[in-house]
């Protein structure tokens, strides 16, 4: 027998009518409840949180990456699923694999559709995620969503309402699952594992600003006088904004404030490619670390998780630049 833990958060997954909405209030049990169990698994339940997944906080996030540690050190498990609201669950997924150095699987999973409907996708979902868990390993953490499986880096929901919700822009699936079976098509690409947290870590305040025709920097402006220890700027294009941009980054660098550039096109990496008018050479000059293929949401991840793993400006930046480039930082660790 494989034994499996399932956390639970809330979510779709676990969301009932509530009379003028669907909101997540189910426990663990009923959830696990409305699928097959695979043949040759045990579960076990660990009922973490139960949030609609846009009301979850980082603090959410970092207990869920403890909870998940707690469950791994036991020799006995076998597998870890999460199910976990779509809303913000390319987030979360990030999170733990950031800072996952076990064999063992992490799979996330959820629904589009909430418990209790006719043609709901929890059950499926919930089917290929547990036999998922059980049967793959070295793969760090997994989002198991409509018979595919995506790594948690790059994946993001595409989709608003659709069911197959999930996909990585810039790259295939990892693996499909389906029949019973579950087939790893490629190994996802990973950053070296930071170390988890201390728990009276403070968790600090990390912005989003994006750009747009006709914006200026005074939201980033304000996102430093508001105390923000990192901001994400989603650019255009390549990773492109203005000189104004690139001045306020500057300041901002200055002060101690660690920005990481993204991009608000779906897919393709952030690359220096103009130059004298805002552009990503300028960016980067200025101080922004290029986050690849990582968008708005896990490069907010990738941030704070850089800022609380170390505590000088220089080494968060160069984590932030190891998360964003695992080909680099794994050959790096390799060579020493």
């Amino acid at each position: 027998m494989r034994r499996i833990v399932v956390v639970t958060t809330g979510g779709t997954i676990a969301s009932r009518w509530q009379g003028n909405g669907y909101a997540a209030d189910a426990a663990g049990r009923d959830v696990l409840a409305v699928a097959a169990v695979p043949e040759g698994v045990e579960t076990e339940i660990v009922d973490l949180f139960t949030v609609n997944s846009p009301r979850l906080t980082s603090a959410h996030q970092f207990a869920l990456l403890r909870a998940v540690h707690e469950v791994l050190e036991d020799p006995s498990v076998d597998g870890v699923v999460v199910t976990h609201g779509t809303d913000t669950l390319e987030e979360s997924a990030f999170l733990l694999d950031l800072h996952h150095q076990d064999r063992r699987p992490v799979v996330f999973t959820g629904a589009q559709r909430p418990l209790e409907a006719v043609d709901g996708d929890a059950s499926s979902n919930l089917y290929d995620a547990l036999l998922t868990a059980a049967n793959v390993q070295d793969v760090g953490t997994l989002t198991v969503f409509a018979g595919r499986m995506h790594a948690a880096r790059g994946t993001m929901k595409t989709q608003t309402v659709a069911s197959d919700a999930f996909a990585d822009p810039s790259n295939e699936p990892v693996g499909k699952v389906g029949f019973g079976r579950v087939h790893v098509l490629r190994r996802p690409d990973r950053s070296p594992p930071l170390p988890l947290p201390s728990v009276d870590t403070p968790l600090p305040r990390v912005d989003m600003v994006m750009h747009h025709a006709d914006a200026d920097p005074l939201l980033l402006e304000a996102a430093v006088e508001a105390g923000a220890r990192g901001i994400v700027l989603v650019a255009a294009g390549a990773g492109n904004a203005t000189p104004e941009f690139a001045a306020e980054v500057e300041r901002a660098v200055s002060r101690g404030v660690l920005v990481a550039l993204t991009t608000r096109v779906p897919a393709g990496p952030v690359t220096p490619i103009y130059a004298g008018g805002g552009g990503a050479v300028d960016l980067i000059a200025a101080g922004a670390v290029p986050t690849g293929t990582l968008r708005a949401g896990q490069a907010r991840i990738a941030l704070l998780s850089a800022l609380m793993a170390a505590e000088k400006p220089a080494e968060q930046a160069d984590i932030l630049r190891r998360i964003a480039e695992p080909d680099e930082a794994v050959l790096a660790a390799r060579a020493s």
